[in-house]
């Protein structure tokens, strides 16, 4: 795994000084996922994770449904296999072999596989090809959570930022019980990244699909955000932040409820109204 941050000097301008200091920057490096030795995407990501990156990637992307699906992932490290010399600016490849009889992703089918770390739905050849593609249905849980459980969730979440807190420079998302309690946590410069981490976890520990369970983010509220909430059977997705219009017209779709503009005293409700106590 490589370093998740780095550290460079600056000149830092205020109304009174000029000043040379050290600043700590959020770490930004390609991985490239291969399936079966195929290459199928490159996503600009932070460093960590990145099997669970990998994992969630593919499921949300149709290609996996569980964790039995994928027999081995390595990583198979770059230029230089040297952790130790290694440089920030190495080329990370992962590689996925699938477990006998799952079906290689079809490229010529659904997408242009190559994301950015501020956007992964470009180059979907269709939306009918991302809502095609979904295992579970998160319209069928009946779960309920209560609103003052939450309103407390973003406090949780960003006292386990602790990247951010030193950076300013990376999203989060986290996996949390209608309880309140929180599974999982990870943290990407790449928001469609933290997500896809986070289900891979999921996938990982064999928790699929993840009925009774919110997913908040720490940014706004997308399509490809509620897309790989409905690919993970998630019945409840929530921001800090905006939701989009066409991410709410896809939660509506898929019967998940759609959370944004989560505060400490107050939250909109945009689908599904009647998960929220």
């Amino acid at each position: 795994m490589g370093h998740v941050t780095a550290r460079r000097r600056v000149k830092h301008l205020s109304a009174d000084q000029a000043i040379i200091r050290p600043e700590t920057l959020v770490v930004e490096e390609p991985l490239e996922i291969r399936v079966n030795g195929t290459p199928i995407t490159v996503t600009m990501r932070t460093p960590g994770s990145d099997i669970e990156l990998a994992q969630g990637f593919l499921l949300t992307e149709g290609v996996i449904g569980h964790r039995e699906d994928v027999l081995i992932a390595r990583s198979c490290g770059g230029p230089d296999e040297d952790p130790t010399t290694r440089e920030a600016t190495t080329y990370n490849v992962l590689d996925v072999t699938l477990a006998p009889g799952v079906a290689s992703p079809r490229l010529d089918v659904t997408r242009n596989f190559y994301t950015t770390s501020s956007c992964g739905v470009c180059g979907k050849a269709s939306l009918q090809a991302v809502r095609m593609i979904s295992r579970f249905s998160p319209g069928e849980d009946a779960t309920t959570v209560a609103a003052a459980t939450l309103r407390a969730m973003p406090d949780q979440l960003s006292s386990a930022q602790k990247v951010f807190a030193s950076t300013g420079g990376l999203h989060a998302a986290a996996l949390f019980s209608v309880d309140g309690t929180m599974f999982a946590v990870r943290e990407d410069i790449g928001r469609h990244n933290a997500v896809d981490k986070v289900i891979g976890w999921a996938v990982e520990h064999d928790r699929l699909p993840l009925g009774a369970s919110v997913l908040l983010v720490s940014g706004r509220a997308s399509f490809e955000l509620t897309q790989k909430a409905a690919m993970a059977g998630i019945p409840i997705l929530a921001a800090v932040s905006a939701p989009s219009s066409l991410a709410v017209s896809l939660a509506d779709e898929f019967g998940i409820t759609l959370v944004a503009f989560l505060r400490q005293d107050s939250m909109n409700v945009y689908t599904r109204t009647d998960r929220i106590v």
